[in-house]
C-alpha cells in the first residue's frame, strides 16, 4: 500500500472511529476518569459500529480485520479516552494467540460469539513476580487424562473482572525453560478462579485492572492452542500484532493533548498577546507535532509489514518506543503550556499526562524494547 495516503477503506474505518471518539468517548473522558468505572455502554455502540472484536476471523463470521486497520482504530479511539482504547483493543491481545494457534473448533466457540455480542477477553501472562521475563512465570499446568489442572497466579490483567474468557500461558514442563511453555483458553466461569479486586490505577482508570488465582482450575485438553510448549511462541507472536496497535493509541493521545494545548494557547495571552505567539511555546506545539507525525509513520511501518506477511518485530519495537516515550514527552510539555492550569482537575491535561505513562510499561517496557532492537542490531 502506500505508506503515505490511506486507501478510501482505511480512510472511512478511521474517520469512523474517531467520529464515534469525538463525539461519544471524549465528553465522557472526565468522568470515566474520576468514576474508574468500565464503560460498558460506550463497548455495546462500539461493537455496533464494527469498531469492536473487528479482528475475529471470516471463517466464523468476523470482519478479519489486519492490523492496519486496527491501528488506524487505536489512534483514533484514544483521541477519545486511552483508558477506553486500552480495554477496546486488548481483546485482540487475547484473541492472537487464539488465532495464531489455528483451531477452529475454538474460534467457534469462543471468537464467533464476539461478532454477536460485545464480549470481552483477557490476556494472563504477566505474574506477580514475572512480568518483563516471561520466562520465570510459576504457573503450571498438570496433565490429567483428558484435562489440565492449572495452579498459580496472574497480575495487571486488563479485562479481567468483564472478559468472558482469558488466554492463560502456564508451565507444562517447569524444567524446558520458555519451550516447557503451553498456551489455554480458560473460560471465565471455571470453578476455581479467584478474582481479584479492581486496581486503582494512576491512569487510564475506566480500564479493568486485575489480578487472578488459578486454584485447581480444570481446563479441557481440547482448549491447548497447537501442542505442549508452543505456548511461548504463541504469546510473543501476539506481540509483533498488537504493539503496533498499542503505539497507536499513544499516537491518539498525544495528538489530544496537542489539540488541547493548541486551542489552550491561542486563549491565554500574557504580555499583550496569545502565548502560542511566544517562540517557546509555539517550538514546543511543533516539536509534538514532530513527534506525532514520526511515531505514526513507524506505527503504520510496522501494521503494513505484518499485514504483509513480514516479520517487523524490530520496527514493531521502534514504534512502540518511539510512540510512548513521545506521548509521555508531549503530555507533559502540553500541561507545561497550560502552566498551573495545567496542573489542576478542572483541565483534562493533567489526565492525559497520567494516562501516558502505562504506555512506557504494558506490553514491554521502553527499557525492553530498546533491549530488542539493540539485540537486533549486534546479531547482524
Amino acid at each position: 500500500m502506500n505508506m503515505f495516503k490511506l486507501s478510501d477503506e482505511h480512510q472511512a474505518i478511521f474517520e469512523l472511529a474517531r467520529d464515534f471518539a469525538n463525539k461519544e468517548v471524549w465528553p465522557k473522558a472526565r468522568e470515566l476518569d474520576e468514576t474508574a468505572r468500565f464503560p460498558s455502554e460506550l463497548f455495546a455502540k462500539a461493537h455496533q459500529l464494527g469498531l469492536l472484536n473487528a479482528f475475529v476471523p471470516e471463517s466464523v463470521g468476523g470482519l478479519g480485520l489486519g492490523v492496519f486497520a486496527h491501528s488506524l482504530i487505536g489512534e483514533a479511539l484514544s483521541l477519545g479516552s486511552a483508558g477506553f482504547c486500552t480495554a477496546a483493543l486488548a481483546n485482540e491481545l487475547a484473541a492472537v494467540p487464539v488465532i495464531l494457534g489455528g483451531n477452529e473448533a475454538i474460534y467457534k466457540e469462543f471468537l464467533a460469539p464476539m461478532v454477536d455480542e460485545p464480549h470481552m477477553a483477557a490476556y494472563c501472562v504477566t505474574e506477580p513476580g514475572a512480568g518483563s521475563d516471561v520466562a520465570s512465570l510459576k504457573t503450571t499446568a498438570k496433565k490429567a487424562g483428558d484435562k489440565f489442572i492449572l495452579n498459580g497466579s496472574k497480575m495487571w490483567i486488563t479485562n479481567a473482572g468483564h472478559a468472558k474468557w482469558f488466554f492463560v500461558l502456564a508451565k507444562t514442563d517447569p524444567a524446558a525453560g520458555h519451550k516447557g511453555m503451553t498456551g489455554f483458553v480458560v473460560p471465565a466461569n471455571s470453578p476455581g478462579i479467584i478474582m481479584g479486586k479492581k486496581e486503582d490505577n494512576m491512569g487510564q482508570r475506566c480500564s479493568d485492572t486485575r489480578g487472578l488465582t488459578f486454584e485447581n482450575v480444570e481446563v479441557p485438553a481440547r482448549y491447548m492452542l497447537g501442542k505442549e510448549g508452543d505456548g511461548f511462541r504463541l504469546a510473543m507472536g501476539a506481540f509483533d500484532r498488537t504493539r503496533p496497535v498499542v503505539a497507536s493509541g499513544a499516537v491518539g493521545l498525544a495528538e489530544r493533548a496537542m489539540l488541547c494545548a493548541i486551542d489552550y494557547a491561542k486563549q491565554r495571552t500574557t504580555f499583550g498577546k496569545p502565548i502560542a505567539e511566544h517562540q517557546a511555546v509555539a517550538f514546543m506545539i511543533a516539536e509534538m507535532a514532530r513527534d506525532i507525525e514520526a511515531s505514526r509513520l513507524l506505527v503504520w511501518k510496522a501494521a503494513n509489514e505484518i499485514d504483509a506477511g513480514q516479520r517487523n518485530t524490530f520496527t514493531a519495537s521502534i514504534a512502540k518506543l518511539l510512540a510512548a516515550d513521545s506521548c509521555m514527552r508531549i503530555t507533559t510539555d502540553a500541561v507545561q503550556i497550560f502552566g498551573g492550569y495545567g496542573y489542576n482537575r478542572e483541565y483534562p491535561v493533567e489526565m492525559l499526562m497520567r494516562d501516558a505513562k502505562i504506555f512506557q510499561i504494558y506490553e514491554g517496557t521502553s527499557q525492553i524494547q530498546r533491549l530488542i532492537i539493540a539485540r537486533h542490531l549486534l546479531e547482524q
